[in-house]
């Protein structure tokens, strides 16, 4: 017997009828967007940077630079390189700063022009965009599309399948494949790849960022910026009156309606919108801009595009939809009354932060230490009387050479009257590499108090007088 036969009651009957409506609308069925290919201005920028981005992800790890990767994060060896510059673990402190140069270069830009992120350069966009090509290439255009999706399964839709999938999966494996390429060398990656030799975490990370590039570029698309992107819940706190936002000029569109070219759409009580809805058919998360802002928008003007060719075959201006800003919306602003409302209290106090982190950054890069030296006192031996009365301290140097050329150094020793190295003063320490040399220094028990003595190591390259520490330690004397 169902649940509805059992009411006796006129309020169990509305509760079963509400149970009813909310088990079958709670989670609405996703609806596939197969967005329209479209032209214009902001189309072919979009594909500029996808040709940008990819270029440099794909290109960047085989760039050679002093016999080695250009860019390579050597997570083995604890080291990474950027072009002419070795960073070390105790430079996390410059990964720090670049992650604050990213996010108020991401305010920054938020706060003037909206998503443009999400709608030109973000990953999800730039590979969603390679995949429905990928698509169109193989199924057709949009409504050949949506005509395959509702097909029976037969040998054609198989093979385009097929088809399209092993190229979504080519895509993806060489995506996943440049990745790890940052991290273990590119040509040490081929050849292990070719003999089937990769470690298990370059296996995993391989398949693992193949994996989810294919699933979320090819399948999930608009779903990752609805509901798994935060950017999109929290981009609204970034916009203020005077954020250029793509909007839908209502008062010049309204009452939207069909109409043949020529017709005198004021007669017939109509706006300049005709009512074509190519603005939702382009649009990759499938909204109507016309609703005015949603956090679904990505900013990618393909509805901007999409309207101004309808416009254009209207003989109407176009910008129906178009940059702009709530504001100037409102109060009817041209461009240059856009523009002289950019240097605003919020845009200006991210840029005065953005440019002090910057210079800060480059500041210590420029100033940054071609020589690290870590003194260690040896545990084993703390202090100890050797012949001629002299007091022997035991040290242990851990001498990083930060730079990619191999320097020798001379060691020399200060503070102590008559305190002197025991063995050789000279060292050698190759390119971007970390060595240990153990040194003893001796001086006569007279030359300092009791107990601990300040002592300073100085460690310089023979070969430049800019590479040079000073560093402290303590002498003990028993």
């Amino acid at each position: 017997m169902s649940n509805e036969s059992q009411a006796t009651t006129p309020e169990e009957v509305s509760q079963q009828q509400n149970a009813s409506h909310w088990n079958g609308c709670l989670y609405e069925a996703r609806k596939k967007i197969h967005p329209r290919t479209v032209a214009g201005i902001f189309a072919s920028w979009r594909w500029i940077l996808v040709w940008a981005t990819q270029l440099i992800f794909y290109g960047l790890c085989w760039l050679p630079w002093n016999g080695r990767q250009a860019v390579l994060f050597d997570l083995v060896e604890r080291k990474f390189y950027l072009f002419g510059l070795v960073l070390w673990p105790q430079d996390v402190f410059y990964l720090t700063v670049l992650l604050i140069i990213s996010a108020y270069g991401l305010f920054l830009f938020t706060a003037i022009a909206g998503r443009l992120w999400c709608g030109y350069a973000c990953p999800q966009t730039v590979y969603t965009e390679i995949f429905i090509w990928i698509e169109k290439l193989v199924d057709g255009d949009r409504n050949a599309r949506i005509k395959l999706d509702a097909a029976p399964l037969d040998g054609t839709k198989v093979a385009k399948r097929s088809v399209k999938f092993a190229l979504w999966g080519l895509v993806a494996i060489w995506t996943g494949f440049t990745f790890v390429g940052y991290f273990t060398p590119i040509k040490t990656l081929t050849a292990e790849l070719a003999s089937f030799s990769l470690g298990p975490w370059e296996w995993f990370w391989l398949l693992f960022y193949s994996g989810f590039t294919y699933l979320m570029a090819g399948h999930l698309r608009e779903q990752v910026c609805l509901f798994m992107c935060p950017y999109a819940r929290f981009q609204g706190v970034m916009f203020d009156p005077d954020t250029l936002i793509i909007t839908y000029d209502a008062e010049r569109g309204e009452p939207r309606g069909a109409r043949k070219k020529g017709d005198d759409y004021k007669a017939q009580g109509k706006g300049h919108c005709v009512d074509c809805d190519l603005c939702v058919a382009v649009c990759p998360t499938g909204i109507d801009i016309r609703k005015g802002l949603q956090y679904e928008c990505i900013g990618c003007a393909a509805c901007i595009d999409a309207c101004d060719q309808v416009m254009a075959k209207m003989d109407y201006p176009k910008g129906l939809i178009r940059y702009s800003t709530e504001r100037a919306i409102a109060e009817h602003w041209g461009w240059r009354d856009i523009a002289s409302h950019i240097a605003r209290p919020r845009v200006i106090l991210y840029s005065v932060i953005l440019g002090v982190v910057v210079l800060a950054l480059g500041w210590g890069l420029a100033h940054k230490a071609n020589l690290r030296v870590d003194i260690i006192r040896d545990r084993g031996t703390l202090a100890r009387e050797v012949e001629d009365g002299l007091i022997e301290n035991v040290f242990r140097l851990q001498v990083m050479n930060v730079t990619e050329e191999p320097h020798r150094y001379v060691i020399s020793v200060s503070g102590l009257d008559k305190a002197a190295l025991v063995g050789g003063q000279t060292i050698e320490v190759t390119s971007a590499e970390t060595k240990s040399f153990v040194v003893s220094v001796r001086a006569p028990s007279e030359s300092g108090k009791t107990g601990s003595n300040p002592i300073y190591f100085d460690v310089k390259a023979l070969d430049s007088e800019k590479i040079s520490v000073h560093e402290k330690a303590i002498f003990l004397i028993p």
